[in-house]
């Protein structure tokens, strides 16, 4: 088949990251090529950087405790990749602001006293927080609708006759003029 090696489903559903990649208003809602929670894609970013300082005032941790905290705390939308955190705590003790201590086959991270100004500041506003509980489960209840769509889809594409193709490629068709029109509406 053509395009990337990849058959008519995984092209078409393909958006730099798989399913998801972008979607909603907040960083952490892509899931990577079939998996849910790994290789997450981000339409804009959490700032990292502020995220990791603000965690440190709690405890030392290392990299995955960090990352695991951070998806916790939002509820799953907004985990930042070991590409994201790994390079910035490298930066933040490149810096003097953190230093690490090898344990366990692992680097904890601990704040220095040049890093507990910076960091007191960034846990003052910690950038989950803009995740409020009401935002993740409006946004679990829209994850969860696209992908229940997307694995029916993925049913009529795999399995339906051209007929019902074509019936499916109209109700997304009419689906995206609905959400787009969602987005048309005055407040």
């Amino acid at each position: 088949m053509r395009g990337y090696g990849r058959g008519p489903w995984e092209r078409m559903f393909s958006f730099g990251g798989g399913w998801g990649a972008g979607f909603g208003p907040h960083p952490g809602h892509g899931h990577g090529h079939g998996g849910h929670g790994h290789g997450r894609s981000r339409g804009r970013r959490g700032n990292v950087r502020a995220a990791i300082l603000a965690l440190l005032t709690e405890r030392p941790m290392h990299g995955y405790e960090i990352i695991q905290e951070l998806e916790s705390r939002t509820g799953g939308v907004w985990r930042p990749s070991p590409g994201s955190v790994y390079p910035t705590l490298q930066l933040l003790e490149d810096e003097g602001l953190v230093t690490s201590e090898e344990s366990g086959g692992r680097r904890r991270f601990t704040l220095t006293e040049a890093g507990r100004a910076e960091a007191a500041q960034a846990a003052e506003e910690a950038p989950w927080a803009e995740y409020a509980e009401e935002r993740v489960s409006s946004w679990r209840d829209i994850q969860q609708a696209g992908f229940g769509a997307m694995n029916a889809l993925r049913q009529v594409m795999m399995t339906g006759t051209e007929e019902q193709r074509t019936r499916a490629a109209a109700v997304l068709d009419e689906a995206r003029r609905k959400l787009y029109a969602i987005l048309a509406e005055n407040d």
